[in-house]
């Protein structure tokens, strides 16, 4: 069975953002890119399912030529081959859905793992959006999973809880933390993903059905004040938590 894992290349959480002149873009100057966290434990489970049932796993990667970098990480980590769908402009979530819903399809894969979201634009429905493309079953923010020949066991987590869920292949399975341990990267694996292919291939995907129009910086968080340090403050603290913080 061919198992798809679907990657994105996104700004380390631990990097300091600033906004591009356009203000539709960051600037990439001095930004550390990473592989999305939440994909690494899409990579697991989907190591984990080959070495149980077999069969190979290829990682796809949506974007400009940088994106390679995601994609030779994964392969270190014991992914067989990389598939990298180069387009070097914003695409939104369902053009990214649409380019990797064509090559799931192209490559006949019945199962495909992603993280639940991606850190940059947290939509987080790229993954049931693909699933709707090609018609498959779709589990999303799995935190347990379990297949035993075409049947799919998994919790998932919902608001105040879990519920336990069951479909059949071919089906789409979205990624959070807790689901396992994402491996390390050995230096065997790291040595043998530089002779691993990467197949390159360019996309002209349809016109962005969503604009992005601009990126802003949130607001600065107001200063601390110190109303009092006795009983005698709670008056003023009351007055302010009611007109100005608004809480009240």
């Amino acid at each position: 069975m061919k198992i798809a894992v679907c990657v994105s290349h996104v700004p380390d959480t631990a990097t300091k953002i600033k906004i591009a002149n356009d203000a539709r873009s960051i600037e990439p100057a001095g930004v550390s890119f990473i592989l999305n966290p939440y994909d690494e434990f899409a990579i697991e489970e989907a190591l984990k399912t080959k070495e149980k049932i077999g069969g190979e796993v290829i990682v796809i990667s949506v974007g400009p030529d940088s994106n390679k970098e995601t994609i030779r990480k994964a392969l270190a980590m014991g992914i067989d081959e990389g598939v990298h769908l180069k387009y070097d402009s914003y695409l939104d979530s369902f053009g990214v859905a649409k380019a990797l819903a064509d090559e799931i399809k192209n490559l006949g894969a019945e199962l495909v793992f992603m993280g639940k979201q991606s850190v940059d634009y947290d939509n987080g429905i790229v993954g049931s959006l693909t699933a709707a493309m090609l018609n498959y079953s779709v589990i999303t923010v799995c935190v347990t999973f379990e297949i035993n020949g075409n049947k799919i066991t998994a919790e998932r987590e919902i608001e105040g809880g879990r519920e336990v869920v069951q479909t059949t292949l071919p089906a789409v399975i979205t990624t959070q933390k807790g689901l396992n341990e994402p491996r390390y990267a050995s230096l065997k694996g790291i040595m043998s993903a530089k002779k691993k292919v990467i197949a390159e291939k360019s996309i002209t995907p349809d016109a962005n059905t969503i604009e992005l129009v601009n990126l802003k910086s949130p607001q600065p968080k107001n200063p601390g004040r110190i109303i009092g340090t006795d009983s005698s403050a709670v008056p003023e603290l009351i007055r302010l938590l009611k007109e100005e913080a608004k809480v009240i």
